[in-house]
């Protein structure tokens, strides 16, 4: 009978075979060695062939995973160059303020996270004391992104070398008053010290990859040498499973990105268990960081088990220690020998042989302690490896012991993250442990001491000579003021001017503008435009040709418009960030362009325009940790609101973004309605954001795809376009006791309310002024502004109660956004208060039937102008009712 899976073909059965007799003998002699040997002995051959021909230069297909080792020998380590004993001192004040940090933080129920760093210590240390290139060279230096739960070690670090005192250190999660310590990296709650938030896990990794590709775009277009700069991502595994943690992977790997590199965290836990308790996170992890062309450095065990790899002369150990899976692997770690000798080497006689020779405290060392992300030789092995490495990223899978050090309550127990104090017996074992000269009666007190070998020890003396060579104090974020020079006046002048009769939508006129200013002699190359391949849509191919597509490799085919006047170029020094279908890299892009002023002291301007649908409601959290990193730039949600965007349906509505933004401290939210408006905004962004006295903010500007007829720029309307809210057209003439009210607008609504002011005063003898609402969320945070003052004894009155003082008749406040955007600045208008907006899920239809559909097409607003009138005793009841039937409502 035949064998189904010898049977199958093989591609390769497409391809001549020129010596046919020559394949057979090669397949005979794989088919004996396995039936001599057995079939592990064949397929280490065929995998030690393959391994061959790669380092041959063969274009053989990589192998995704291999055998459960160190990628580098002990025998291949290079020379360590530093004073081990030294470091190791250095990290054991380091374990040990880490440890007393957030235990006493706990008293007051801060809490903290103790073992993360504690598996971590030297995977900081090491990279500290002899890889990371600190800001005073030239400015720039290595990117940091530090694990989040890892920070109380980089506080310990801090303290050690003199920038954090005992005081701050007790100020751990204590932010109120000043002088705290955040629990994570925030860079702006401690910007001097911290330049990357990464404790939304997932987004460190994603950030990482897009820092070290606008390295090398910086370095492509002139702008700034980045050659000397290296990224340094530092993850946990079990953080691994977050999609965004490996959405980019294949972006590193295809452009080559040798100026990163990834640490993983390899403990085999996650916050409540194992990562893969019944499988093997590191060979999974290596086949996926393989497949996206990455090189990997294992570095798996400490050199305690070099003794039993030397016993292993039937490659036994090698395979049992590939099928224990992690869950396993952890109760190992935490089992006395006698269990270790029955259930792992028990499974083979291969095995039982070897362990009778080992003993019960070898045994013990190996597989509780002993990993080689605890030995500073290996994981400098790992790490000069990876900074040698050209042409790929590498990712170094660092397996160590979570709680390493803590004890025995602490070392991979799977509560241990949420763990947040140490007892006085655990502190003198660890302290027994570390060797520290701390005399138990310090351990008697309440509250367990900060230790500190002296300012003028040789313990910081060799930690700040080791940073003074490579640059100075790490982490740390400095910003040298650049301030841009102002464009120039005519870009802005030509949208204030109007459209004539010629119809544009906003978005267009955001695009004109940015054009025209991206070829500004003084600034023009310093605008980074980001678009998740949406730009035809956007009206941006007119920077195809003159701007270039950002592309390492330039444009290495003829692409097939290359005959149009917009074709679509690629350039090695192009301009234009077009990511492909991926708002998450997007953004990871705008953060890393945004903090160019800080990370590189080179201020870039970046606008990221995306359908604002896919914005914030999808990348909200990113937009979140670029505030942190105190991000600049514009963000432009195109074809906004929830009716503008014809048939495309409900996931394209977006009635709600406004929303999100307004929740963010640091954004600016504008939803302008002409293209003067859009010009105003941005001329201030540019002059709040890269000015002399530049701001840690950011602006999202809402533009609309619906061609219309753009006005003149009234004059002296600037403070209240950007102050959120100012009248653009007073009510026609009408009698004197004609009943009056107030129509509010913001975006393309403003076209609606126009058309209903028309209605009013035509049909029913209503005069409405006509106001546009640049900005509810701006309006409302002057509002509580005031209103804090208030409280402090301060006489403030809100813009929005001034601006509408004496303005007669009801509020009636539209937009094409749910009715909680404009109802934001209810309570400050004195005036009766009424709002229709978009409420509910969208739809696809013409823009004039969604209208009709959600009650804020023309027709509508009439009808509730006139209800809210007859609510006051200025209208009849059956007027209401006949404008209804008039309209078909």
């Amino acid at each position: 009978m035949s064998d189904p899976l010898r049977d199958q073909r093989s591609p390769l059965d497409q391809l001549p075979d020129r010596d046919a007799e020559e394949t057979a003998e090669w397949a005979a002699s794989l088919d004996a060695v396995t039936e001599a040997a057995g079939p592990s002995r064949a397929a280490y051959l065929l995998r030690r062939t393959l391994e061959h021909g790669e380092r041959a230069g063969l274009a053989l297909p990589h192998l995704l995973e291999t055998d459960y080792l160190n990628t580098i020998p002990t025998a291949a380590e290079p020379e360590f160059p530093g004073d081990e004993a030294m470091e190791r001192r250095i990290t054991a004040w380091n374990r040990w303020n880490a440890a007393a940090m957030v235990t006493r933080g706990s008293r007051l129920g801060l809490g903290g996270h103790i073992a993360t760093f504690a598996s971590a210590a030297w995977l900081y240390e090491t990279g500290f004391q002899h890889f990371f290139r600190g800001k005073e060279a030239d400015g720039s230096g290595d990117q940091l992104f530090i694990q989040g739960h890892a920070s109380p070690g980089i506080y310990a670090r801090a303290f050690l070398d003199g920038r954090l005192t005992e005081e701050h250190l007790d100020r751990f999660r204590r932010e109120t008053g000043g002088d705290g310590l955040p629990s994570y990296p925030h860079p702006r709650r401690l910007p001097w010290l911290w330049e990357f938030p990464t404790v939304s896990m997932g987004l460190g990794s994603l950030a990482a990859i897009y820092q070290a590709r606008f390295n090398r775009y910086l370095q492509h277009r002139g702008i700034k040498d980045t050659s000397g700069s290296h990224v340094w991502a530092f993850l946990g595994d079990g953080e691994m499973d977050e999609p965004e943690s490996t959405a980019a992977l294949a972006l590193a790997g295809r452009e080559g990105l040798d100026n990163l590199t990834f640490v993983i965290n390899c403990n085999l836990q996650r916050l409540d268990g194992p990562v893969r308790a019944n499988f093997k996170i590191v060979q999974e992890l290596e086949a996926q960081f393989r497949a996206a062309g990455w090189n990997v450095v294992k570095s798996l065990w400490g050199s305690a088990w070099d003794e039993l790899f030397a016993l292993d002369t039937t490659g036994a150990l090698v395979r049992r220690l590939r099928e224990v899976p992690d869950g396993q692997f952890q109760t190992y770690a935490t089992r006395e020998a006698a269990y270790i000798r029955e259930h792992f080497f028990g499974a083979e006689p291969a095995l039982a042989e070897m362990a009778k020779v080992l003993t019960d405290a070898k045994i013990a060392e190996c597989f509780r302690t002993s990993r080689a992300g605890h030995e500073p030789r290996k994981v400098y092995a790992a790490y000069r490896a990876a900074v040698e490495h050209r042409g790929a990223p590498t990712v170094i899978l660092a397996q160590t012991v979570k709680g390493y050090t803590l004890g025995a309550g602490f070392e991979s127990r799977n509560a241990n993250h949420q763990m947040k104090k140490l007892t006085g017996k655990q502190f003198r074992e660890m302290r027994d442990l570390l060797e520290l000269p701390i005399p138990d009666s310090k351990l008697d007190e309440e509250v367990v001491p900060y230790v500190h070998p002296g300012a003028d020890s040789p313990e910081v003396r060799y930690l700040q000579e080791r940073r003074a060579a490579l640059g100075g104090p790490a982490p740390a974020r400095r910003v040298h003021a650049v301030a841009l020079p102002e464009p120039a006046a005519k870009p802005f002048e030509a949208l204030a001017k109007g459209s004539g009769s010629q119809e544009i939508a906003t978005t267009m006129a955001f695009v004109r503008l940015v054009k025209d200013l991206m070829r500004e002699k003084e600034t023009g190359r310093r605008w980074v435009p980001i678009v998740p391949d949406e730009a035809r849509t956007f009206g941006m191919e007119s920077l195809f040709p003159s701007a270039g597509i950002y592309s390492p490799l330039g444009q290495t085919y003829d692409p097939v418009d290359r005959d149009m006047l917009m074709y679509y170029k690629e350039a090695a020094d192009g301009q234009i960030l077009n990511e492909g279908i991926t708002e998450a890299g997007s953004m990871a892009d705008f953060t890393a362009a945004s903090t160019s002023y800080a990370t590189h002291g080179e201020p870039m301007i970046p606008f990221y325009i995306f359908y604002s649908m896919f914005g914030w409601q999808r990348t909200a959290d990113q937009m979140w940790a670029m505030a942190d990193q105190l991000g600049r730039g514009f963000l432009i949600g195109a074809t906004a609101g929830r009716t503008t965007m014809t048939g495309e349906g409900l996931q394209h509505a977006d009635g709600h973004s406004h929303l999100i933004a307004s929740t963010n401290p640091a954004a600016l939210a504008y939803d302008p309605a002409f293209a003067y408006e859009v010009a105003v905004i941005v001329r201030d962004g540019l002059r709040r954001m890269y000015g002399p006295d530049a701001e840690d903010v950011f602006y999202y500007l809402t533009v609309y795809n619906e061609p219309k007829v753009q006005p003149a720029m009234p004059e002296g309307v600037e403070e209240g376009i950007l102050k959120g809210l100012y009248r653009f057209q007073q009510a026609p003439s009408l009698a004197e006791d004609a009943p009056r009210l107030q129509l509010l607008a913001s975006g393309t609504a403003i076209h609606w309310i126009l058309q209903a002011q028309r209605l009013l005063a035509d049909d029913w003898g209503v005069a409405a002024d006509v106001w546009s609402a640049t900005s509810w969320s701006e309006l409302r945070r002057d509002a509580l502004a005031c209103d804090e003052a208030q409280l402090r004894g301060e006489d403030h009155l809100p813009y929005v109660t001034r601006a509408l003082d004496g303005a007669p008749g009801p509020v009636l406040a539209v937009s094409d956004w749910m009715r909680a955007v404009p109802d934001q600045i209810s309570q400050w208008v004195r005036q009766d208060w009424h709002s229709l907006g978009t409420d509910g899920f969208g739809l696809s239809d013409t823009r004039e039937a969604a209208r009709r559909h959600f009650g804020v097409d023309p027709e509508s607003i009439v009808v509730a102008a006139l209800a809210a009138l007859t609510r006051r005793g200025e209208v009849k009841p059956e007027t209401v009712q006949e404008a209804r039937a008039r309209y078909g409502l």
